[in-house]
């Protein structure tokens, strides 16, 4: 059965989340059942599954999430995409590429980089067009500061200061790889990558930099809470909507992102 793997964008407005749940519509069931349209004569009892390299929240968006799905049905390259975006309109979810690839390949176990970007708008007019899609913040913020303030938390560090309740990871200790602030224009922009993430640890490292650039935290007070391990001791979470996954990295005898449009 021909494995596939999926470049693939959408808007997590008005889904739960990535991954298939019972409290309302996720982008997984909605490929997945557009993709099940597509192989009507598979095994009965065999559904459709999708595997993603991260599983984003609701309301967060995606502009280089990878997947791969098995399907007994061999298409050109491409030709799955194109198939898959019919099916799943109106649902605001493109998939802007499909290749085979072979069985060593898994979108999550397989992966070796995420990439996390964080648009924060900073002007007193609300957004008209982008709105649920950036976190508004009605005030400027120094980037410069934020960006210096960042680098007490790139490397290898326990986390907890910045990991949700409920998350489900075995440790607390990851490595950010990096964690740049730049400004472009009226936004300022947060990227970061590292090998894997802890649930929310982007949103709560964003909030903890925020009380950096509007001048009421230091770097100092930024490694005070790295350094805490409580998540009490940082700073908020910031909204889901300035939140997109950006790309996922793999070994290099796989297909790479910028062959795939990202």
């Amino acid at each position: 059965m021909p494995r596939y793997r999926l470049l693939i964008e959408y808007d997590g407005g008005p889904f739960v989340g990535w991954q298939r749940q019972s409290n309302g519509p996720s982008v997984q069931q909605a490929l997945e059942d557009a993709a099940e349209r597509l192989t009507p004569s598979r095994p009965s009892g065999q559904p459709v599954r999708l595997h993603a390299a991260g599983r984003t929240d609701a309301g967060v968006h995606a502009l280089g999430m990878v997947a791969h799905v098995d399907l007994p049905r061999d298409m050109p390259d491409g030709k799955l995409a194109d198939a898959l975006n019919a099916l799943v309109r109106p649902a605001p979810i493109a998939v802007l590429d499909s290749r085979v690839v072979t069985d060593a390949f898994h979108a999550r176990f397989t992966c070796v980089e995420r990439r996390y970007l964080y648009r924060i708008l900073t002007r007193r007019a609300a957004p008209a067009l982008d709105r649920g899609r950036v976190w508004w913040v009605p005030r400027d913020l120094d980037a410069q500061a934020m960006h210096h303030a960042a680098q007490e938390l790139v490397g290898h560090h326990d986390f907890s200061s910045f990991r949700a309740a409920e998350c489900q990871a075995d440790s607390p200790v990851k490595t950010l790889d990096a964690l740049d602030v730049t400004r472009v224009g009226d936004e300022v922009h947060v990227s970061t990558r590292a090998r894997s993430f802890l649930h929310h640890q982007v949103r709560n490292m964003v909030g903890t930099l925020a009380l950096v650039g509007e001048g009421k935290w230091t770097a100092r007070d930024v490694r005070h809470a790295l350094q805490a391990r409580d998540r009490a001791a940082a700073g908020p979470t910031a909204p889901a909507d300035g939140l997109y996954f950006l790309a996922a990295r793999y070994p290099d005898d796989q297909i790479p992102n910028d062959q795939m449009g990202v």
